[in-house]
């Protein structure tokens, strides 16, 4: 059995016997209300992240991985070098291995 009444004037909502409504209204201000929370929410994350004023979490990882490769960057010049040196050293030590140790 249906029962038809009226919502608001001209607007019928139909109901079955012994149900809830079809249709759940919600007031267009708790509607804004938690969007413009949702909103907020999200603007405080986005500002953590890139910063607002501040430096966010994006730009000092940023630099920190840039000191990082420049850091990478001089320590591989050093180790080629002091590999380099290395290989020389072991390099001259075979080559007089026969002129030291007759």
């Amino acid at each position: 059995m249906k029962d038809i009444g009226e919502d608001a004037p001209g607007r019928p909502v139909h109901h079955v016997a012994g149900s809830q409504p079809l249709v759940v209204r919600l007031a267009a201000d708790d509607f804004q209300c938690e969007v413009l929370q949702k909103l907020a929410r999200l603007e405080a994350k986005m500002d953590m992240l890139v910063g607002g004023s501040q430096p966010g979490r994006l730009t000092l990882h940023e630099d920190r991985i840039s000191a990082l490769e420049r850091s990478d960057a001089k320590r591989s010049v050093y180790d080629r070098l002091i590999n380099g040196l290395i290989a020389s050293v072991v390099s001259a030590a075979i080559a007089m291995h026969d002129h030291f140790f007759k």
